[in-house]
C-alpha cells in the first residue's frame, strides 16, 4: 500500500484503535479493521471511498480538512449510523503534506460508565439532601434545649449531643459538594448575572458557619473595607458556597481555640478573598495537589473526613467566573487560601 510500509500495516491491523490514511482529496487510501468495525463496513469496504461516504458524517470530514489546513485536529462526535458509538476523532496532516491520518477511538463505553456515576451520584445526593437536612436541624435543636437545661442534663451528655452536631454538619457539608460535582459534570453553563458584594456575601457566609467554629472551638473573624469593596459578577449562591468551603476547611483543619480570618480587599482590578487559619498546614509537596479531585492531602489529619471535591469545586467556579484561586502554606503554621475575581465596571461588565 502506497505509503505504509508493511510492518506499519501488520502493527496498525493489530490496534484496536482505528487508523485511516486519507489523500489530498480526503480519499481512504488504508483503514485498519478497527476502523472497518467502527465505521460499519465489511473488511476492505474503506479503501476507495471518500470520507464523507466512508462514514456518511460531516463532522469527520470537517476534521480532517481542519488538520490538512492547520495541521491537526481533534473532536468527540456520535455517529447516527452506528448505533450511537461515542469515538474521539483526532486527524494530523503528514510532515511533507500529502496525506492526513486518522485515528479513532472507541469511547463509549466510558462514557456510559461516566453517565451512571453522574446519575448515581446525583440520585444519592438527593436522596440524602432532605434525610440529613431533617437530622441537622434536630440535632441543633437538641444542642440549644440541652444548653437550656444547664446542669439538669450531664455535662458528659451534653458533650455527645455538640459532637452529633458538628458530624451531622460534615455530613451536610460532603453531600453538597455531591451535588455541586454532579452540577458540575452535568455540562450545564454557570449563569453569572448576578452583581455580587463579595464583603456582605463573606460576612454571611462566615455567620453561617460561626455556631459549627464554635462547636470546634475557632473563632472566626471577619475583616472587610469599612468602605466597601467594588461588585463582581458572578452567581452569588455559587460564590457563597466556595466561601462557606473554604471557611469550613479552615475550621476543620484548626486545632482547638485557633482563629479563621476572612479577608476581603481590593488588589487592582480585581476583590480578593483570603481564608486564612493557623491549622496544620500543607506539605509542600502537596500544595500544587490540593485543587485536585478527590485529592487528600492526610487523610489521618483531617477531623471530619471530607470528599476532598470541596477545592476542586471551588476551583471550578472561580475559574467560571474569570477569576483564579490559590493557596500559600506552610506546614505546621498554616494556611491561606485566596480567590480573586475582576471588578465589574459601572456598565455591569467585567472591567
Amino acid at each position: 500500500m502506497a505509503g505504509l510500509s508493511d510492518d506499519l500495516r501488520l502493527l496498525a491491523d493489530g490496534l484496536s484503535v482505528g487508523v485511516i490514511r486519507l489523500d489530498l482529496d480526503l480519499m481512504v487510501r488504508y483503514a485498519n479493521p478497527a476502523a472497518h468495525v467502527f465505521a460499519g463496513r465489511p473488511a476492505g469496504g474503506l479503501v476507495g471511498r471518500s470520507l464523507m461516504e466512508a462514514f456518511i458524517d460531516r463532522r469527520i470530514e470537517e476534521l480532517a480538512e481542519t488538520a490538512r489546513r492547520s495541521g491537526s485536529a481533534s473532536g468527540e462526535l456520535t455517529l447516527r449510523s452506528a448505533d450511537g458509538l461515542s469515538l474521539v476523532v483526532r486527524a494530523r496532516r503528514t510532515s511533507d503534506g500529502d496525506a492526513t491520518w486518522l485515528t479513532l477511538e472507541d469511547v463509549s463505553e466510558l462514557r456510559r460508565l461516566q453517565r451512571i456515576r453522574r446519575e448515581f451520584v446525583d440520585n444519592l445526593s438527593h436522596e440524602l439532601r432532605t434525610p440529613l437536612t431533617n437530622v441537622s436541624l434536630l440535632a441543633e435543636t437538641l444542642v440549644r434545649e440541652s444548653e437550656a437545661a444547664g446542669e439538669q442534663i450531664p455535662a458528659r451528655m451534653r458533650d455527645r449531643i455538640s459532637k452529633i452536631e458538628v458530624e451531622t454538619g460534615h455530613l451536610v457539608q460532603m453531600v453538597s459538594e455531591l451535588l455541586d460535582l454532579a452540577r458540575i459534570e452535568s455540562g450545564r453553563p454557570m449563569v453569572l448575572l448576578d452583581v455580587v458584594d463579595l464583603a456582605r456575601l463573606a460576612a454571611a457566609s462566615a455567620d453561617r458557619l460561626r455556631l459549627f467554629a464554635e462547636r470546634q472551638g475557632v473563632q472566626l473573624v471577619v475583616e472587610v473595607p469599612a468602605a466597601g469593596v467594588p461588585r463582581v459578577n458572578g452567581a452569588e449562591e455559587r460564590l457563597g458556597q466556595v466561601i462557606i468551603n473554604l471557611v469550613h476547611n479552615a475550621v476543620k483543619f484548626s486545632p482547638d481555640g485557633g482563629d479563621v480570618t476572612v479577608r476581603v480587599d481590593v488588589q487592582g482590578s480585581t476583590v480578593v478573598v483570603a481564608v486564612e487559619d493557623r491549622g496544620i498546614g500543607i506539605p509542600r509537596g502537596s500544595q500544587d495537589r490540593v485543587f485536585e479531585r478527590f485529592y487528600k492531602v492526610d487523610r489521618a489529619r483531617v477531623r471530619g473526613g471530607g470528599t476532598g471535591l470541596g477545592l476542586s469545586i471551588a476551583r471550578h467556579v472561580i475559574e467560571a467566573h474569570g477569576g483564579r484561586i490559590w493557596v500559600v502554606s506552610e506546614e505546621g503554621r498554616g494556611s491561606t487560601f485566596s480567590f480573586a475575581l475582576p471588578i465589574a465596571a459601572p456598565n455591569g461588565t467585567p472591567e
